[in-house]
């Protein structure tokens, strides 16, 4: 049957407002899934410094992929939120306090284990300045923060993932296996928003490991926003 011309107009017309109707469903589902941006607080003890507590856990627990790897951050209310998009003012002193909940293991880059870009050169791993990590051996290296226009290379060591207390999903809780990383950084003297990004390819079921979480901001991804 031979279609009229009004007639291959409409099925265009059709077709083009489908079209544009998955386009906008997909945008607003990706803004709707879009983590939060968590500002860091200042700090009650320290001059011209902000606090950041975020957590890191093999299993976020909740959103589109509960069983992805991925990173929490404590507001202002001291509620966790999942995301890591930070904001943290300029010209000034970011102290940085990690929770890490997930297994670790060696690097395949051992370049990845050195801290860099903190104020003294080290992290302090449950207390003890340290301004390399040795991934071949203990539990090894869970997960990096790394912003390289930054000059942040921070590698946060696992825990041991046969821990009775292994958090099995986020947010996880003190009274389960974990170490605390801690480090302070200078947030640079202008505003800017710097990507920063795990290192370790901890995408475990895509190829090479960096797929899925690795490639998703809110998971092994992220940003800091740097604000007047």
């Amino acid at each position: 049957m031979r279609l009229s011309k009004g007639a291959r107009a409409g099925i265009v017309l059709v077709s083009a407002a489908i079209a544009i109707g998955l386009i906008l469903f997909g945008i607003f589902g990706y803004l709707r899934t879009y983590p939060p941006t968590v500002a860091a607080t200042p700090s009650p003890t320290q001059p011209n410094t902000v606090d950041l507590t975020l957590q890191v856990e093999g299993a976020v627990g909740t959103g589109p992929h509960p069983q992805w790897v991925g990173w929490y951050a404590k507001d202002a209310a001291g509620k966790w939120v999942r995301t890591t998009i930070y904001q943290v003012p300029e010209k000034t002193y970011v102290h940085v306090t990690v929770y890490e909940y997930d297994s670790g293991g060696p690097l395949r880059n051992p370049y990845w284990g050195k801290v860099l870009g903190t104020q003294g050169g080290v992290e302090y791993l449950n207390g003890k300045p340290v301004s390399v990590l040795d991934a071949a051996s203990g539990n090894g290296v869970a997960h990096t923060i790394d912003a390289p226009s930054l000059g942040l290379n921070i590698p946060v060591w696992g825990v041991n993932g046969n821990a009775k207390n292994f958090c099995q999903q986020g947010p996880c809780n003190p009274s389960e296996a974990h170490n605390v990383i801690t480090f302070t950084f200078y947030s640079g003297n202008t505003t800017h928003t710097y990507r920063w990004q795990c290192f370790i390819p901890c995408g475990v079921g895509y190829l090479e490991g960096n797929g899925g979480p690795m490639a998703e901001t809110g998971y092994m991804a992220g940003f800091f926003k740097v604000v007047a």
